[in-house]
């Protein structure tokens, strides 16, 4: 392997490390319990059992966040199924060190059972289903009555069940999978997600009928002088 690639590897491997895992105390980490605090209180009257991450366009930490969350929820102690519902680029099985073999689509189109896609992780109280072989027609799939019952037999199961979904302005699916949920997250890129595609996203969620619990600003970096910095004794 030349230099070049083994450094796009390592890269690639760093910037899908679980840091819920990885360091719970971090000052990352400890935001992701914030979000899992904030979105416990969002709905009062309402139990939130389903539950999608989308952002505007691609490469702005949508399945980072998801897993990130699908992990606190489980630390929690609740029972938490994450589901990779981008079957155009997934990404779950690479963060988890999955294998992708068998999975949503399988189980979409009849080839696979329930019981047979769902894989358990190390991660007490956190399940996966990984996206399977990439279909020829995702919508179509996520638009599915199948999809809707399957959906409703999970929660009998869990407690939590997270979707990843694609880029909303990208392709239909985010839209087709926050209608049939509880609740959407919108995940935007500090200093790279554009003002107007934002509100784009916003808006066809809306048409969709999603309920949008709010967004997560990702990649924003904190002053070194930052309280947190120095509580958590983080060092460069």
């Amino acid at each position: 392997m030349s230099n070049n690639k083994k450094k796009n590897k390592t890269l690639l491997t760093a910037a899908r490390k679980l840091i819920t895992t990885a360091n719970s105390k971090a000052i990352v980490s400890e935001q992701f319990k914030t979000l899992r605090t904030n979105i416990n209180f969002s709905m009062p009257d309402r139990e939130i059992k389903t539950m999608l991450f989308t952002s505007a366009s691609p490469s702005e930490g949508k399945s980072t966040v998801a897993a990130n969350s699908a992990v606190v929820f489980a630390q929690e102690g609740k029972r938490v199924l994450l589901i990779d519902g981008d079957m155009r680029k997934p990404t779950v099985h690479y963060t988890f060190h999955l294998t992708n073999t068998s999975g949503l689509s399988n189980l979409l189109t009849g080839q696979a059972h329930l019981e047979g896609v769902i894989k358990h992780h190390e991660i007490e109280n956190l399940d996966i289903v990984t996206c399977g072989p990439i279909p020829p027609n995702p919508a179509e799939l996520l638009g599915s009555n199948r999809m809707e019952k399957i959906i409703g037999d999970l929660k009998e199961k869990y407690d939590m069940i997270i979707f990843d979904a694609p880029p909303v302005l990208s392709v239909t699916d985010a839209q087709i999978l926050s209608n049939l949920c509880d609740g959407t997250v919108i995940v935007l890129s500090a200093g790279k997600t554009q003002k107007d595609a934002l509100l784009k996203a916003k808006e066809a969620l809306i048409a969709s009928k999603a309920n949008i619990l709010g967004v997560v600003l990702n990649n924003y970096v904190l002053q070194k002088d930052h309280y947190y910095y120095q509580y958590y004794g983080v060092e460069e």
